[in-house]
């Protein structure tokens, strides 16, 4: 077995599948180099003399410039390697638009609503309008606990801190996700909860909701009655009962929507775990379903590898918008936009942000891109869609779940117990931390190191994707990791 892999036949370097050791002489598939440092597992060597102000080439694509001479064998790192990223750029449409067969969709057992996709969960949620009730939501969840059992399947509270002494584009983020996640069909029933003088209050985001099943959807303001715990309690009641007719039928798979997030990266994600990922996306798009990647920042370096996998000329034109407003947002504030990768990465074997976006990518396979969406914009196409978002974990895929993801599939090479408001599959790029954190993780993708090949692993993934749309539950479900966050980005009043 080799000890190190070389990604494309381009690629100046290859990454280590073990922790190696200076003087050690490894193969790398099409050939043996012999190391100058010692290299943990998921951190990179040069196959070759890679001279000072060379560009560095890893799946194929430059990952940044030599700071210095770096001789074959030698460690590629952030002591020796720097971005080549910059600001705002102009772009250009290279179509290579893949065509795809269309395949018969699979089936889940869902929950079946009038108004939206199939739940894959029937939760009763209380939703706050302001972080100033979080308190009196986590009281409701608590009282209202008797009412789990089939077919509720749970009662939960979401706490964040916003929806008051917010300006602009936030407050409007704000009721545009909490609007979308209160018609989320992941909901049997959901209990909007106000306090009553907050800017983002019940009779400001009721607009933002358009046409919703009325048996599902409850609201209270907590300074229009006298004791807001009964009467959240007879509310939340109120739709328990609402709930009781629904079971889980045959869903087909054509109607569920992924989200993909990848986080606490290594070296090895973006080979292993994230590429799974992009298998499972192809097959899910394929039978007409619908994935979305999102993490913008996260694609500065990589983006026009999806520019061009764009349909149309209108689509590579939204996502031109859509990378360039980021690096706006970000300079708008005097900060760097290759500001990534994070500690974390950085120990995993993550070099510069490009190395980072090349391997994150990955996860959207190579169906072409079907849609371009705003933050807190609902999906509306079927196939590969990209979200505004910003990298963040949390964040991001809370803005996945207000999409309408009824499931978030999470890659990681470093570990992390969060979920967000929907189950949320964590998948592993490397064999030791599948095993080390057994409780944290559902699906170990480093097993393509140890001879399973891409399409058992999709495969694997998809039945696993199937199972919880079915009702098994995450390793987070299972720990109580449930929550929310909403992006931030200007004045708090």
């Amino acid at each position: 077995m080799n000890e190190m892999v070389r990604i494309t036949s381009r690629d100046m370097v290859a990454v280590a599948l073990k922790n190696l050791k200076a003087g050690e002489t490894v193969s790398w598939g099409a050939g043996e180099v012999t190391l100058k440092d010692d290299l943990p597992m998921g951190h990179k060597a040069a196959l070759r003399e890679i001279r000072k102000g060379e560009a560095v080439i890893k799946y194929g694509y430059p990952i940044g410039e030599a700071t210095e001479d770096i001789s074959a064998g030698a460690h590629v790192h952030t002591h020796n390697l720097h971005t080549l990223l910059s600001g705002e750029k102009k772009y250009e449409w290279h179509p290579s638009v893949p065509q795809q067969e269309k395949q018969q969709p699979a089936f889940f057992q869902g929950f079946a609503r009038k108004d939206r996709r199939p739940g894959i969960r029937n939760e009763l949620w209380i939703l706050p309008t302001v972080g100033c009730v979080n308190g009196i939501a986590k009281a409701l969840a608590s009282r209202a606990g008797h009412l789990a059992g089939e077919p509720v399947e749970g009662v939960y509270a979401f706490a964040h801190p916003y929806g008051c002494s917010q300006m602009g584009e936030d407050q409007e983020n704000t009721r545009k996700i909490l609007a979308d996640l209160a018609k989320h069909p992941n909901a049997g029933g959901v209990l909007l909860l106000g306090l009553g003088c907050e800017n983002s209050g019940i009779g400001q985001i009721k607009p933002y909701l358009g046409e919703y099943d009325e048996s599902r959807l409850r609201f209270l303001v907590c300074q229009d009655c006298e004791d807001e715990l009964e009467e959240g309690t007879r509310l939340l009641e109120e739709l328990a009962a609402n709930m009781q007719g629904d079971r889980r039928t045959a869903c087909p798979a054509d109607q569920l929507v992924v989200g993909m997030k990848c986080g606490g990266s290594d070296g090895l994600s973006g080979i292993t775990a994230n590429p799974t990922i992009g298998v499972f996306s192809d097959r899910m798009t394929a039978m007409g379903g619908t994935t979305i990647l999102t993490e913008v920042p996260e694609m500065f370096g990589a983006e026009t590898i999806l520019m061009n996998r764009c349909e149309s000329e209108a689509l590579f034109n939204r996502t031109v918008r859509l990378i360039n407003d980021f690096k706006a947002y970000f300079e708008s504030y005097h900060m760097p936009v290759y500001e990534n990768p994070s500690p974390g990465n950085k120990a995993g074997g993550i070099s510069t942000l490009e190395d980072k976006a090349l391997g994150c990518t990955q996860k959207s396979g190579s169906s072409a891109v079907k849609g371009v969406l705003a933050y807190g914009e609902p999906v509306s196409t079927a196939g590969l869609n990209l979200l505004s978002a910003p990298g963040n974990d949390l964040v991001a895929a809370t803005a996945e779940a207000a999409a309408g993801a009824q499931m978030v599939l999470f890659s990681t090479g470093r570990g992390t117990p969060f979920s967000c408001p929907v189950p949320t599959v964590k998948i592993a790029s490397n064999s030791p931390l599948a095993q080390k954190k057994k409780e944290w993780i559902d699906f170990n993708a480093g097993r393509l190191l140890e001879g399973k090949t891409l399409d058992e692993l999709g495969d694997e993934l998809m039945e696993l994707v199937l199972r919880v749309a079915s009702g098994s539950l995450t390793k987070g479900e299972k720990n109580g990791c449930r929550d929310l966050a909403i992006f931030k980005q200007g004045v708090t009043l």
